[in-house]
């Protein structure tokens, strides 16, 4: 038998924020992008979830705003700025019990990979910053070190299934194995996918969805610093859920924990 996976999706899954606009200030800053642009880009995103990101047309729309965006900025100059802010924007929002359940696919055994649209640049440290090695995210063409205006792999609704089963067949997972994690109908592809899905945040189409397939529905609360989140705030405790799928049980937990305040 080979291996299993959990993917989890980023933005509003692990992060209670968008990974690629939480960098508009210092991209801004850095004159890499106008005020027009940081609106235009909210409003694109908006648009892209409030659809369900599952309509192809929208998708291309949201592709080429990206890649045209980009084109021109310098690599070394965007790496820059993700890790000179990673641990402002990023690491406050990292939702406690994400990052729980993250550790303890680990150490059941599975490898654990981020799937986000976001650029490969953004994702990728924000995979290290959690323990992550494995990302699969959108990768920009690159020519003398600047991006080309063209995008290799747009890591987004039916996309992420197509990197996930590519891992898949590199590494032996086994599907029907794995697990997935995601807010948004636009990943009802990659949901559908896995043997394991749960919906986590979502907006309402997922939501909708995951109750007609009785899908595990999962909400987090808790976007804490790392370096806190054991110490200040314990997350849901789930080694014990591991038997009957970790997410169900971190499901349970929480709605008995709502049920308890709301008698108490």
């Amino acid at each position: 038998m080979g291996r299993s996976a959990a993917f989890f999706d980023l933005d509003k899954t692990v992060i209670a924020k968008s990974s690629a606009l939480a960098f508009g200030r210092p991209f801004y800053r850095d004159g890499l992008i106008s005020r027009r642009d940081v609106v235009k880009s909210a409003y694109a995103q908006l648009m892209f979830r409030l659809g369900g990101g599952g309509d192809e047309q929208a998708m291309a729309r949201t592709r080429d705003y990206l890649a045209a965006l980009c084109k021109g900025w310098r690599v070394e100059q965007v790496q820059q700025i993700v890790a000179e802010t990673l641990n402002e924007l990023i690491n406050p929002y990292v939702y406690a019990e994400a990052a729980t359940l993250i550790s303890e696919h680990q150490q059941a055994g599975r490898d654990v990979v981020l799937v986000s649209a976001s650029g490969e640049e953004m994702v990728r440290p924000i995979g290290d910053l959690l323990g992550i090695t494995d990302v699969i995210a959108t990768r920009m063409s690159i020519v003398d070190g600047r991006y080309s205006g063209e995008i290799e792999f747009y890591a987004a609704g039916p996309n992420k299934v197509t990197g996930v089963q590519a891992l898949a067949d590199e590494r032996g997972y086994q599907l029907a194995d794995c697990y997935a994690y995601s807010d948004s109908a636009s990943d009802l592809p990659l949901l559908s996918a896995v043997g394991h899905p749960s919906a986590v945040n979502p907006d309402r189409p997922l939501r909708r969805a995951a109750i007609e397939n009785s899908w595990p529905i999962l909400e987090f609360r808790h976007p804490i610093a790392l370096g806190r989140r054991l110490r200040d705030r314990p997350a849901v405790p789930v080694a014990a859920a591991l038997g009957v799928g970790v997410g169900a049980a971190i499901g349970f937990a929480l709605y008995a924990r709502h049920r308890r305040r709301a008698l108490a």
